[in-house]
C-alpha cells in the first residue's frame, strides 16, 4: 500500500506542475499548436481548458490524488472517471507522438510543459495502472460510459469550430483538410479509444487483482 500511495502521488505532483506550467505559458501569451497569435487572456483560458490534453491530464490528477488516499478505491462513478483517465491519457500520449509531436518548435518552459503533458504524466499513469490498479475495475459498461467523454468532447469542438473557425489541433482544421478528413480522422480517433478500452478490459480481466485485499464486486458511490 505504501508503494502504491508513493507512486499515485508521485503521478498526481507531476500532473499537477505540468497543468500550471502550461497555465502559467498560457497566461503569458506562449504559442500553443495552432494559435500562432494568441487572442485575448479570456479566450486564452477558455482554449486551454478546451484542449483534450488538459482535460485527461486533470483527469488522472483527481484520480491519482484519491487514490493516494485509498488505492483500492472503487465506486460505480469511480470506475468510469478511472477508464476515462486512463484511455483518455493514453490516447492523448499516442495521438501527440505520431501526429503532433513534428508540428511543434518549442523551448524552454513551453517545451518542458509540453514534455510533462504528453509524455511523462501518461507513461506514469498507464504504469501506474498496469501494475498497480487497482482492479479488477473495468467491464464493457464502464468502457461505453467513460467513451461518452471523448465522443462529447468531439462534438463540442467540432461544432464551435464550425462556428468560430478555432481548432484545437490541426488535424481538426476543416477549412484546410476539409469535413471529410475530418470526419476520417475522428473516427479513426475514436476506433482508437475503443481499441484501448478492449487492452484496458482484457488487461483487467486477465490480471490478479491488484491491490491483493482490492473487493472483487462493484460497490455504490463514487
Amino acid at each position: 500500500m505504501n508503494r502504491a500511495r508513493a507512486f499515485h502521488a508521485l503521478t498526481a505532483v507531476v500532473a499537477l506542475v505540468a497543468l500550471v506550467l502550461q497555465l502559467v505559458q498560457v497566461t503569458k501569451g506562449s504559442v500553443v499548436l495552432v494559435d500562432a497569435h494568441p487572442p485575448g487572456l479570456v479566450d486564452r483560458l477558455l482554449r486551454f481548458v478546451a484542449y483534450f490534453t488538459i482535460q485527461s491530464n486533470v483527469l488522472v490528477l483527481v484520480t491519482a490524488t484519491q487514490l493516494v488516499q485509498d488505492p483500492a478505491r472503487d465506486g460505480r462513478a469511480w470506475r468510469v472517471v478511472r477508464a476515462a483517465a486512463v484511455s483518455g491519457i493514453t490516447v492523448t500520449g499516442l495521438v501527440h507522438w505520431f501526429l503532433l509531436r513534428k508540428l511543434l518548435d518549442l523551448h524552454g518552459a513551453d517545451y518542458l510543459a509540453d514534455r510533462l503533458l504528453h509524455l511523462a504524466v501518461p507513461l506514469l499513469a498507464v504504469a501506474g495502472w498496469l501494475v498497480l490498479g487497482p482492479r479488477p475495475r473495468v467491464d464493457w459498461g464502464v468502457c461505453l460510459r467513460a467513451a461518452v467523454w471523448p465522443v462529447a468532447w468531439l462534438a463540442v469542438i467540432l461544432l464551435q469550430a464550425a462556428a468560430t473557425g478555432w481548432y484545437p489541433y490541426p488535424f481538426l482544421d476543416h477549412s484546410t483538410h476539409g469535413w471529410g478528413r475530418v470526419v476520417v480522422v475522428c473516427v479513426g480517433i475514436l476506433v482508437l479509444f475503443f481499441a484501448v478500452f478492449a487492452v484496458l478490459r482484457e488487461y483487467d480481466r486477465r490480471m490478479r487483482p491488484a491491490p491483493a485485499s482490492a473487493p472483487t464486486t462493484v460497490v455504490t458511490g463514487s
